[in-house]
This record gives C-alpha cells, sequence and structure tokens, in this order.
C-alpha cells in the first residue's frame, strides 16, 4: 500500500510536471474579429480554431488561441485597439477595415507584413486588386479577410415589363462591362420606366440613403482622385461638379424620390427586395443575403432573388474611366506588440485557403478574396455571391490616409447639398470650405 501511495505521489508530479512544461511550451495569442455572428460573419475568428492543430502541427508548437469575437459598433470597437494598444495590451491579431491601416501605420499599432507575407504561397492566390487596399507608405499592412462589391441592381421583372428580352436582359452585365450601357444609359432608361407607368415616380433609380464609401463611385467615376502620385490627399473641384450634377438631376427629373436622402432603410429595401417596385438600385453585394432573409424569404428568398433580380458594375460615366465598383476590404492586421508575429502570420495564412474562405464567404454572403475560389464547386455553386466575383477586377477602393474621414465627411456634405437642391457649384464650394478648414495643407484643392 505504501509503495502505491509512492508511486500515485509520482505520477502525480509527473502529471503536473508535463502540464507545467506544455504550458510554458504553449504559445499564447489573441485574436480580436468584430461580427456579426446572426448574419454569418462568426468564420471570421473561428476560422483560426479550424485551424489551430494544423499550424501546430506544421511549426510544431502548442497554441493557446484566445478568440475575441463580438458586434460592437465600429467605433467603439477601434477605440477599443487603439486604447489597448497605447496600454500595450492589444491582441496579436485585429480584425478591422482596410482604412484604419491609414492611421494605425503611422500611429505605430500595427506592423508591416511584406517579409511575413512572403514567406507563404498561399498569398499569391489573393485576387491582385485587393492588394492595393493593404498599402501605406510603400508597404503591406494587413492581409484581406472579405470582399464585396457595391454594384448596380436591376430588376428583371420590371425590365421585361418595359419590352425588354430576356436575352437582353440576361446580356445586361456584359454589356456594362463591354461600355455599351452606360450610366446615361440607365437614367434614360429608368426615366422610360417612370414616364411608361412601369414604376411610380422616383422609382426608376434609387442611391444610397446615406453616408458611406458608395458616394466616392460618383467621384471616382467622373475621373476624381483622392490621393495624388505623391500620396498626398486631393480634390478635384471639375470631377466633384460632374459628379454633383448628375446626383443633383436624379430627383430633379423624377427617376428618384425626393427623400431619398435620410429615407429608413427597412423602407428601401422592402422596396427593392420584391423587384416588384425599383428599376435600379446602387447597393451593395450584402444586401442580397439581408434581402433574403428578411425581405423575401416568404416568396421563396434566394431563389426568388435569382430569379427576378441581377447585379451590374456600375456604368461608366466617362468614357476615361469605364465601369467600375468599390470594395470594403476587412483586413487580418498584426499589433506591432505581438510577441510572435511569425506565427501570427501561419494562421492567417492557414485561413487564406479556398475551404476556409468559402466558409465565411457562402455563409455571410461575401466575395471570396481568392482566384481558385472560381474553381471551387461549393462557391460556384452559389451564384448569389460568385456572379459577382468578377467585379473585384473592376474595383476601386477608399484609400489608407489619416485625413479620409475629412475627406468623406466633407463630400458627403456636398452630396447632401446638390441632392436638397443647392446648385452643385455652391454645394463643391461647401466641401471646399470644410476640407481646407479641417486638412489645411494636408489636401490640395484642384
Amino acid at each position: 500500500m505504501k509503495k502505491f501511495v509512492v508511486l500515485l505521489a509520482i505520477l502525480s508530479l509527473l502529471v503536473v510536471s508535463t502540464s507545467f512544461v506544455m504550458a510554458q511550451d504553449a504559445i499564447a495569442l489573441t485574436i480580436r474579429c468584430k461580427a456579426n455572428t446572426n448574419g454569418g460573419e462568426g468564420w471570421r475568428c473561428d476560422n483560426f480554431a479550424q485551424v489551430e492543430e494544423q499550424v501546430e502541427a506544421a511549426l510544431g508548437i502548442q497554441l493557446d488561441l484566445t478568440l475575441i469575437q463580438d458586434d460592437k459598433d465600429w467605433g467603439e470597437y477601434k477605440n477599443e485597439f487603439v486604447l489597448a494598444s497605447e496600454a500595450g495590451e492589444a491582441p496579436d491579431i485585429i480584425l478591422s477595415g482596410h482604412e484604419d491601416i491609414g492611421a494605425w501605420a503611422p500611429a505605430g499599432y500595427i506592423m508591416p507584413l511584406d517579409e511575413l507575407i512572403a514567406a507563404h504561397p498561399e498569398f499569391a492566390d489573393v485576387v491582385p486588386t485587393l492588394w492595393d487596399s493593404q498599402m501605406w507608405d510603400g508597404q503591406t499592412w494587413g492581409v484581406p479577410q472579405d470582399a464585396e462589391a457595391r454594384p448596380i441592381f436591376y430588376s428583371k421583372l420590371l425590365l421585361a415589363d418595359l419590352g425588354w428580352s430576356q436575352e437582353e436582359i440576361d446580356s445586361l452585365p456584359q454589356r456594362v462591362l463591354d461600355g455599351e450601357f452606360t450610366m446615361a444609359d440607365l437614367v434614360a432608361t429608368a426615366q422610360q420606366a417612370v414616364d411608361e407607368g412601369v414604376v411610380e415616380e422616383g422609382h426608376g433609380f434609387y442611391h444610397r440613403q446615406s453616408n458611406g464609401p458608395d458616394w466616392l463611385i460618383w467621384y471616382y467615376g467622373e475621373g476624381g482622385q483622392v490621393l495624388d502620385d505623391e500620396g498626398k490627399l486631393v480634390f478635384d473641384t471639375a470631377a466633384a461638379q460632374s459628379a454633383l450634377e448628375l446626383i443633383a438631376s436624379f430627383s430633379d427629373s423624377g427617376i428618384t424620390r425626393p427623400d431619398m436622402i435620410g429615407i429608413d432603410g427597412n423602407i428601401l429595401h422592402a422596396d427593392v427586395a420584391t423587384a416588384e417596385s425599383v428599376l435600379f438600385y446602387q447597393g451593395g453585394t450584402w444586401n442580397w443575403a439581408n434581402w433574403a432573409r428578411n425581405f423575401v424569404a416568404d416568396r421563396g428568398g434566394n431563389d426568388y432573388l435569382l430569379e427576378n433580380m441581377s447585379l451590374m458594375l456600375f456604368p461608366a460615366l466617362n468614357d476615361e474611366v469605364g465601369p467600375i465598383t468599390l470594395t470594403h476590404p476587412l483586413s487580418y492586421m498584426i499589433s506591432s506588440s505581438s510577441e510572435h508575429p511569425d506565427v501570427a502570420m501561419a494562421l492567417i495564412a492557414a485561413v487564406t485557403t479556398p475551404e476556409a474562405n468559402n466558409r465565411h464567404a457562402i455563409d455571410s454572403f461575401h466575395l471570396g478574396i481568392l482566384n481558385t475560389q472560381l474553381e471551387s464547386d461549393d462557391y460556384v455553386g452559389n451564384p448569389a455571391i460568385s456572379q459577382a466575383h468578377y467585379m473585384l477586377d473592376h474595383t476601386t477602393a477608399i484609400p489608407n490616409d489619416p485625413g479620409w474621414t475629412a475627406w468623406s465627411n466633407a463630400w458627403w456634405t456636398a452630396v447632401q447639398a446638390a441632392a436638397a437642391d443647392t446648385a452643385p457649384d455652391a454645394a463643391v464650394q461647401l466641401a471646399v470650405d470644410q476640407l481646407t478648414s479641417e486638412l489645411g495643407d494636408q489636401i490640395t484643392i484642384r
């Protein structure tokens, strides 16, 4: 009995000792993601748990991952990262909008990733245009986690009511891509729909009702720049005025309702989702999931939308720019205070695969970030998202610059003014005054 007790004590010590060694050898990393888990976005963090053992085996280490996932307001979420960074308590990996690179990189909160990216062949599969949104000061500071496009949706039902043939309806995205159907054609078609009573007045074209990156497409589409070749902020008054003249014309001509700016989002989406009320709508690819789940579920959800609605690039406003869209990738960034950036990057590489990204893209109705996802049956078999993947080859993005928020707010001031019947040249001057007041010599007014 005495020998048994001694043996048991020795075994206990061995267990404790082994646990202690394992605990000492374990590499602890914290990853924080913002996600609407009810909207299928949980894979932003959950994918790391799926690849944890794979990375452990590849690196010969033990990992102790802490995954923090919540759906706080973006402002609060980002502010908490800033405060944690200043206190030296930031997570190793933070998921946020790529535009935060413009503020967090110069502040020293995140680290450049070029050398770490080069060590992982998985990243060669990322759609090339998405890397543009990860740059600041000539270096790469983030890895795209997801993508979307901001297209023009159109009702197949209402185009048919206008007398369009099935071939004309089905070929519309390609004709936009080829420059054969421009924004002028869209406006004319919307006007025809109103004039012929196919839609009510104001229902020919709906645009965004609130502030957001979508408004930048109008400025980009008229040839405007936000950053010059030296990386300095720019405001092009000629491009801005052309864009505002067009935006102001929508309600004046009756194709857009005069209360479009500020309209309740539920009213807007209820009008658009049925494909029976609004002919064209400038939105985001993520709207599709919202409509399928919350607005036309009783009609068949996704199947109903596929039958009655489609989407296309933002048609060309002029010959020089051509059709475009805008995407706003969320990005994985590594904190400059991380003690194990190589391990953090190995984890990011492990979730940057078709299998992992498909889980997120399909569940959350986001576009995939990888070229080879178009070779995946699961991805291609979901036309609600894969039909828009080509748009990433024609995308633009908001700039990574600390002054972007001020620039964006000034442009929004001008858009609201023009939509409310302020003369476009006066609306441009409102933006100029606001930009020079807030940014001074940090911006060039052309």
